[in-house]
């Protein structure tokens, strides 16, 4: 277990937010306020209108706002890089996973029990409190199933939307990202795992939300096109043979698109 030098780690938590339901996000920010108690609390507000930007900013969360619609990993990219704390986490704007959740999955980095920790919703100790539908359920397990047999990294559950890392990790993994969406969550494991950083899978208690801004039919042609796209990565890195990215936007990793 970890002494209290390694519980003392400053903690950053970084939401990333399009067009959110304005009221859940505002309990939202409160209960990661209380529960976690973070150094920082910062949200990637995409496309804001000036109430939202009011009532976030409200709560005591740093607020950082874009006009264009980044997607999610453009925007955790830009909030972790704003950073400077010993724990870099981020959970997602509609609370799926509740706030005592997320503090679970950041405690496993905090006592340094892995270098990051990816919260589960298919660990068998998850407790799933309202199920998708059966559709989008068969259509994860699906997903969770081929992912395993594409990446070296092994997990139940790849886009559970709260994970946390060490500075290090992030410090490493950091160039060699390039998803701008959903499909970064996949991204970030395989080059943690690629790398050599302990990854680790901690049950959540999850909260379905359908009303999500990520469709599904846009989401199946995404996610396996990154999963092809990652496995390629993730065997280049892993051989020393990584190559140098083009002009092309998307051939440009997330750090370096919004310079």
């Amino acid at each position: 277990m970890g002494d209290f030098r390694e519980m003392s780690r400053s903690v950053g938590v970084v939401v990333p937010a399009y067009r959110p339901d304005r009221s859940v996000l505002v309990t939202y920010l409160g209960a990661l306020q209380a529960e976690i108690d973070p150094a920082v609390l910062r949200v990637e507000l995409d496309q804001p209108d000036e109430r939202t930007v009011e009532e976030l900013k409200a709560t005591g969360a740093t607020v950082n706002t874009v006009e264009s619609r980044r997607g999610k990993g453009q925007a955790l990219t830009d909030g972790f890089e704003a950073l400077d704390t010993d724990v870099l986490a981020f959970a997602d704007a509609d609370g799926s996973t509740p706030a005592e959740s997320v503090r679970n999955v950041i405690d496993q980095v905090r006592l340094g029990e892995v270098d990051l920790a990816a919260g589960s919703r298919r660990h068998p100790d998850a407790d799933v409190q309202s199920h998708q539908t059966v559709f989008r359920q068969h259509l994860g397990d699906v997903f969770a199933w081929l992912a395993r047999r594409l990446l070296d990294v092994s997990l139940r559950d790849y886009q559970c939307g709260a994970k946390a890392m060490t500075r290090e990790t992030w410090q490493a993994i950091r160039p060699h990202l390039y998803q701008p969406g959903f499909a970064w969550d996949i991204e970030v494991l395989a080059m943690a795992d690629t790398l050599g950083y302990t990854i680790g899978e901690v049950p959540v208690t999850w909260i379905d939300h359908p009303d999500s801004t990520v469709t599904t039919t846009d989401a199946v042609p995404e996610l396996l096109r990154a999963l092809v796209a990652t496995r390629r990565r993730a065997r280049r890195l892993g051989a020393g043979t990584e190559p140098v990215a083009s002009g092309r936007t998307e051939q440009v990793p997330l750090i370096n698109r919004n310079r």
